[in-house]
């Protein structure tokens, strides 16, 4: 398509310019935009709603996993397989009532209600690199689709009957059972504000359709006679269903953290995702890769999905300074031709070899976006170095994890520069769809995916001002 046809065909710029001046989505954040979606084919499609299903498969094998190994208990049916070491890495740094309370009895079977994987577009197709229970983008997701229907009216990814908005609702009022029109809090911190815009338009949007959907900051939130309410003066108002949209490491700082504790223990309260860090950390991917436990994968996952996170989710390691006896070597790359004994020796690669990246594992403050991304291909030696010490520095408290590096190809879009005109951008891509977890059939929906497309020399994708944010359209 020439540029000309592209414009014509799709959201002018001064039209995308006067959308975006009268409804920001993000806190004092700005990108490119295009006159329209992302195309995705059949195929990939297919392929993004089997992830979809091999995700919730995971999170409950996960799950499975780091109960038995916390009880003691072996992980295989039929074989003596005890790993006491997956709770204590899961649990690393964790405040202990944090730990007793994800491990009890009345969150069982609890998994995020909405799932967020973040995929990159590479030659070999998708490459799973993080798995996020607490995701942004959905208010931003739910807007675009809405936007670029102008354009794609039949083929968006996400129109439908539920559409996402009603998704989201929906999933969240299933937390609540047997309350017809529940009081649905999203609960965000100072930490999550810059997302607040977004959170407002979803929340606004389902007030319009009669849903009581509200934003609340986390200090506006209050326990009364048994009750998580929102404290206002003349008479507090019980909330039925928070979506907690604020991370784990920051708990010190809500006020009514034990009472949602509490609350959620009594069942008193619907409340997702359920406060368990293990199922936040990056290093349950490095699990999934682990030799140790190929056969509880084997044994705790479909057929399919098993060879679905095969496929997609990169080798993995956790880095653990441990001391080893002269016989042992690190569950780690190798550097040359041969394993290593010491995680520093990873500084000793040539940058043709350290082909990884290193990133905290989770419940840090540095541990969401790309905060603590290090890619060693792409740093001098000294930061490289540094970043290998920075991470057996703080494994006492936070692990980092070594992860291969999943190069994204080269895609291009029609986007508008910043005089107005259209041009064909060159950009490596991350998808980031938005399944909705139906607890009662235990199945996913895919309700939308949003796609980030950053400049061809940017080698971390990311949202950036001249990343270009986009929904996606299924082509044929």
């Amino acid at each position: 398509m020439s540029d000309s046809r592209a414009e014509a065909a799709g959201l002018s710029h001064a039209f995308l310019q006067d959308v975006f001046s009268k409804q920001a989505l993000f806190e004092n954040k700005t990108w490119r935009y295009s006159p329209e979606a992302f195309p995705l084919s059949a195929k990939q499609v297919a392929e993004i709603e089997r992830i979809g299903r091999a995700c919730y498969e995971f999170y409950r094998a996960t799950e499975t996993l780091y109960l038995r190994s916390a009880a003691g208990r072996k992980v295989l049916r039929n074989s003596e397989l005890y790993v006491p070491w997956v709770a204590e890495y899961l649990d690393r740094g964790k405040p202990d009532t944090l730990i007793q309370y994800a491990r009890s009895d009345s969150l069982r079977g609890s998994t995020p209600a909405i799932i967020r994987p973040d995929l990159l577009i590479t030659e070999e197709g998708f490459a799973l690199t993080e798995l996020d229970s607490v995701p942004g983008g959905i208010g931003l997701t739910a807007f675009l689709n809405q936007l670029y229907a102008k354009v794609h009216p039949d083929t968006l990814i996400g129109l439908g009957d539920p559409n996402m908005l009603e998704a989201f609702y929906n999933t969240l009022s299933n937390c609540a059972p047997g309350i017809l029109a529940p009081h649905i809090a999203i609960l965000m911190s100072k930490e999550t504000s810059t997302f607040r815009p977004e959170m407002e338009w979803l929340a606004r949007e389902l007030r319009m359709l009669g849903r009581r959907v509200h934003v609340y900051h986390t200090d506006e939130i209050v326990f009364r006679d048994g009750s998580i309410c929102l404290d206002v003066a003349d008479e507090p108002q019980k909330i039925d269903v928070i979506y907690r949209f604020w991370e784990l490491f920051d708990l010190d700082n809500v006020p009514a953290a034990k009472h949602l504790i509490q609350a959620q223990s009594e069942s008193s309260i619907g409340l997702t995702p359920p406060m368990r860090p293990f199922q936040e950390e990056k290093l349950s991917l490095a699990l999934f890769h682990h030799h140790a436990l190929k056969d509880f994968w084997i044994e705790n996952l479909s057929q399919e999905s098993c060879e679905v996170l095969k496929r997609i989710i990169p080798m993995t390691w956790i880095i653990d300074p441990v001391e080893l006896p002269p016989n042992a070597v690190l569950n780690a790359p190798f550097i040359g031709d041969g394993p290593i004994t010491d995680w520093l020796e990873l500084a000793d690669a040539s940058r043709k070899e350290r082909n990884w990246i290193i990133k905290i594992s989770g419940f840090h403050e540095d541990a969401w976006g790309a905060r603590s991304v290090t890619l060693g291909s792409d740093s001098s030696r000294e930061a490289w170095k540094h970043a290998i010490e920075q991470a057996i520095a703080m494994a006492d408290t936070s692990l980092n994890v070594l992860q291969l590096y999943a190069k994204p190809s080269r895609q291009e879009h029609p986007v508008y520069g910043e005089d107005g005109k259209l041009f064909q951008m060159e950009s490596r891509v991350r998808l980031c769809p938005y399944y909705f977890v139906d607890e009662k059939t235990k199945q996913t929906e895919l309700k939308g995916v949003l796609a980030t497309l950053c400049p061809a020399d940017k080698k971390i994708v990311h949202g950036m001002k001249n990343a270009v944010l986009l929904p996606c359209v299924q082509m044929d």
